[in-house]
């Protein structure tokens, strides 16, 4: 039986007077929206993931204040019939000006800010249902203790067999 394997990623919903910081992405369904996230990399903590995925799409230095909450949903990539189930973990907090002259990531187009209404009125150009449904959390109070989220320290020590 093949073992399932969720596709771990993170996001970082980040408000500032009632709008909410986005991406636009490239993807092959075409200009997307999503919060500024991406994938867990080997050997670092989900709270530095975080950080470093809305630096790269966005040129701000992200500052996670909570977990905002766990996600699970699955996604069926029309384009090349790619069918991946993804484990968010999504962090509120701030962030500060762009850094002039630091380029976005490969195939963000741009960052915009966009209040709920706005996000909920374009749910078709939503990456995944998980950037409103994460938005909705954000504006309805939903923050737990960034130290829910625990990585142990042999995530950084060399592996040993035993």
């Amino acid at each position: 039986m093949k073992r399932f394997r969720p596709s771990v990623t993170v996001a970082a919903v980040i408000e500032h007077a009632g709008r909410y910081l986005l991406v636009e992405e490239e993807t092959p369904e075409g200009l997307m929206l999503n919060n500024p996230a991406g994938h867990l990399e080997q050997g670092e903590s989900p709270v530095e993931a975080v950080v470093r995925e809305a630096l790269e799409e966005t040129a701000r230095h992200f500052v996670p204040e909570a977990l905002l909450g766990v996600y699970l949903a699955r996604f069926v990539r029309p384009a090349r019939s790619d069918d991946v189930t993804y484990l968010r973990l999504a962090f509120s907090g701030t962030v500060g000006e762009e850094i002039a002259g630091r380029s976005l990531d490969e195939g963000i187009r741009r960052t915009l800010w966009m209040s709920e209404a706005e996000l909920a009125a374009c749910t078709d150009r939503h990456r995944s249902p998980l950037v409103l449904q994460c938005v909705r959390d954000h504006a309805g109070g939903r923050r737990l203790p960034l130290d829910t989220v625990f990585t142990h320290s042999s995530l950084t020590q060399p592996w040993v067999k035993r």
